[in-house]
Order: structure tokens, then sequence, then C-alpha cells
């Protein structure tokens, strides 16, 4: 059967229709939420398994690589046969990477397993965001946009407890048989659902050399950030010869977007302003976001001396208040006229929290800490929704795969590069001192020297966080103020 033909044309729905169709596409986005995590909590037993613990960061990084590379692809192949077919072949994949994960008999096989995971877990995420642009008109996106955030950020803060619980009390392979089960769900669910989902595809040519363009530059990028720090410097051969790699064939990127009949990334996309000023506020947003969440805990445990378990439930005030923040303003969203007011002053609060933090990293008491963490995540929730929202109100409707998938890309590799770069100020400035070795001191109390030295870096990490979300302030500024599409009438052509 033609994977075209088996749908209704183009209309949006109902409320009733639409939050049937995106509570079911909540399914795979935790999943794919889900997965970005996990597995952190379990690597030490995974490592003394196999017999091998320098291996362990390819087992997030082959996943991260791998998911992140081929999200716009996803987003080009939805808009060519469909957000069904699309789905259900990412779960396919990833069904299929779980099931290599949970029989690998060694680390290699478990890092190909891990690989061929992200293959598939790069269309889960993603798709939820385009399938939401076909069921509901710009102007009433946000508020069902508030629940991919809430289930989005509580799926990722929900990872390390569970992998964590598998690791401890069953055993590490029962993430993946979890997943595959997941999978056959999510397969019946959405295989349902998205009959309902009306169709709006036209004919295109996916181009496979942009794609392999596209990916080919990414992983040579991300392979390079990856490896500096870890085994090798920023100026070693491999290093270097990964950038340049990356550099070359980027450029070949761009000659491919220039010069193809229709190039993977259309550049009516690119030159449209709004689009480029959602992109980067989302990118440069999240990004800030991915980077606290990582290094929070890290300062945590080394600096304060909290369990990697005390940290990670201190850091629960971050989520709950993200997704608060985030549902409240999706119902805003589509009532206000001026509807970058309220997402501009909450973020000039989680700028100034951040700083705040940064400034006071070494005598923060506990309280103090935790309302920081709950101004910035009360203020970063609104962001995500307009964004989105602001890019769909921009392009038309057959190009929303492609578009969310171009946005999706630039977060994911923004937020490894900001890690990255985050990783590189703390090896900087702890490179005197053994962190493992650091005595901790305690929120508000006195810091040891070398707890001291620590703090100094994760002090100029903070700042970085801030500058980051700074950049997405302004961005958001700057974009242009459209009205919201409220109906197929109005809907770009």
């Amino acid at each position: 059967m033609d994977a075209r033909t088996d749908q209704p044309e183009a209309k949006f729905l109902s409320h009733r229709e639409a939050r049937f169709i995106v509570l079911g596409m909540l399914f795979p986005v935790f999943m794919g939420s889900l997965d970005n995590t996990i597995l952190a909590s379990a690597l030490p037993t995974i490592g003394r398994e196999f017999g091998d613990t320098l291996s362990l960061p390819w087992l997030i990084t082959a996943y991260l690589l791998a998911s992140t590379a081929v999200v716009p692809l996803y987003g080009k192949i939805a808009d060519i046969y469909g957000r069904r077919f699309t789905l259900r072949i990412a779960i396919i994949i990833y069904m299929a990477g779980s099931l290599l994960c949970a029989l690998a008999p060694s680390m290699l096989v478990l890092i190909l397993g891990r690989a061929l995971h992200g293959l598939g877990g790069g269309g889960l995420a993603s798709m939820g965001a385009v399938v939401l642009g076909d069921v509901a008109a710009p102007k009433e996106r946000g508020r069902y946009y508030a629940y991919f955030a809430v289930v989005y950020t509580t799926a990722g803060a929900s990872g390390p407890a569970l992998g964590g619980f598998f690791s401890d009390y069953l055993h590490w392979s029962a993430i993946f048989w979890m997943n595959i089960v997941l999978g056959i769900s999510a397969l019946i669910v959405t295989g349902v659902i998205l009959r309902r989902l009306p169709r709006h595809e036209r004919p295109h040519r996916l181009d496979v050399i942009g794609a392999i363009l596209i990916v080919t530059a990414s992983v040579s990028f991300m392979l390079g950030l990856n490896l500096t720090g870890v085994r090798y410097g920023w100026t070693s051969a491999p290093v270097l010869a990964l950038f340049a790699c990356a550099a070359v064939v980027g450029c070949l990127f761009v000659r491919r977007l220039i010069t193809a009949p229709e190039p993977l990334i259309p550049i009516a996309i690119l030159r449209n302003p709004s689009v480029r000023c959602a992109v980067a506020a989302h990118a440069f947003g999240w990004g800030s976001i991915v980077g606290l969440n990582i290094f929070l805990p890290m300062y945590l445990q080394t600096v304060v001396g909290l369990s990697p378990t005390n940290a990670g439930l201190t850091l629960m005030v971050l989520m709950i208040a993200l997704n608060v923040s985030a549902g409240l303003s999706g119902y805003v969203l589509g009532r206000v006229v001026h509807y970058k007011a309220l997402p501009l002053l909450s973020l000039l609060l989680a700028i100034a929290s951040i700083v705040t933090l940064a400034w006071r990293v070494d005598s923060l008491d506990l309280l103090s800490f935790e309302l920081l963490l709950m101004m910035i995540g009360l203020g970063f929730g609104p962001l995500p929704g307009l964004t989105q929202v602001a890019l769909q109100n921009s392009v038309a409707r057959h190009q929303l795969g492609i578009s969310v998938g171009t946005m999706n890309f630039s977060r994911n590799l923004l937020s490894t590069i900001l890690v990255a770069v985050f990783g590189a100020i703390v090896t900087a400035g702890t490179a005197s001192i053994d962190l493992g070795q650091v005595t901790p001191g305690a929120l508000g109390g006195a810091l040891q020297q070398e707890a001291g030295l620590a703090a100094e870096a994760f002090r100029r990490v903070f700042f970085a966080a801030a500058a980051a979300l700074t950049v997405a302030f302004v961005a958001l500024l700057i974009l242009e103020e459209k009205p919201l599409q409220s109906g197929v009438a109005e809907e770009t052509k």
C-alpha cells in the first residue's frame, strides 16, 4: 500500500481530536527523552561486567551522535512519506537497537547497538512537534506543546533514577528489554491514532547526497568535541583531523544547499529571519539548560559533597518549576496579542538567577540554592513553546517536518558544543587538583582550598550558561511578533 494514500486530506482538527492525537504522541516523546539519561546510572555496573571502563563514555556519545545527525533526515522523510510512516520506521530501528544492546556480548557490540538505538531515537522526540503542527493552528499550539515540554523534561529527569533501579535490583539489560516493550506499545498506539492525522505532504525528492554530507560533517565535529579532554588534547592530530573533516564537508554541504534542485534543508526556510531567530533562541536556550543539568550535579557532588542520589533529588525543583512554567505559559500563548512579553520577562529572571548562582557559587545556603533553581526553571519554561510556535507560524505546513528537524538538530548540536565548552572550562580550572580527592564543603559553609578552586571553575561555567541564555534572549527580542494563525485559510502557502 502506498504510504501516502491511507489518511484524509489536510484540515485542522477539533480540540478533542487534536488532544487525542497529541496524548498518543507523548509516548514516543517520552521514550526519546528517557534514553538521553537512563543509562547514566548504570554505566559503572556495565563497566565492571565487561571489564572496560574507558569505553563507557561512548555508550552515551554513540547515542547522541547518531540521534542528532539523523534529525534533519527524519524531518524530510516525514514531509515526503507522512508522519505515521516515518514514526513507524523510527520505532522499528529503535527496537532493533534495543535488542542488540540487550543481547550484547561485549562493550563493542553494546556501543554499536547504542548507535543503532540512536538512529531510531532521533525520530521519536522530534516527530511530536511535527505532528502537533498538523493537528492545531499556530494560535492553539502553545497549550498542546506544554504537554510535550512536561513529558520531555520529566522523562529526562526520571531516567537516572530508573536506570539505577534496574541496575541495582534487576540487570542493566532490563533497560533495553523495557525499551522493546515500550516500542511495541508505541507502534500499536501511534498506528491507531495517526490514522486520523491530516495529510500535508507533497511530492519531494530526498536529497541523499545532502543527507550524507550533513551526517558526515556533524558526526566528525561531535566526535572531535567528545574526544577532546578524554583521550586527546585540543591540538592533537586526531582531533584536528576530525575538525578539518567537519569544516570541509560542512562547506560541501552548504554548497549542496545552494546548488541542489531540492536540498535537504530548503534555502527559503533559512532565509526567513523569523525562522533563524526562533532556531537560535531555541538552541541557545536549551543548550544552557542542558549544560546546567549536567554540571550542577557535578558541582553539588564535588564542591558541596552531596551524594549522587541527593544531588539528583536537589535538582528536582528545577524540573518541577520548568514543567509548571511551560504548562501555564502554553495556555497564555494563544490568548494574548503580545505573546513575546512573558517569555522575555521570564528569561530575564532566569538569566539573573544563573548570574546570582555564579556570583555566590561558594557561599550559597541550601534554601537560596533551591530558590535560584526554581527561578531558573520558571524563567526558562515559556521559551521552548514560543520558539516552536513561532517557527511553525512562519513556514508552509508541508515543510513542517524539515523545519522542526532543523530546529531540533540545531538544538542538539549546540547543546553538545556547549557541554564540551563547559567541560573544557572545568578541566582548565581544576587541572592542578584531583577532583576525586577534593574535600567538599557544604552549602552555606566554608570551603577547603581545593574545593574553592573547583568552585571557581564552576563559577565560570555558570557565567557561560548565563551568556548562552542571553543570546537566546537577544534572538527572541529581535524575533518578529507576527499574529499567530488560527485556521487553514491563514496558513502559510
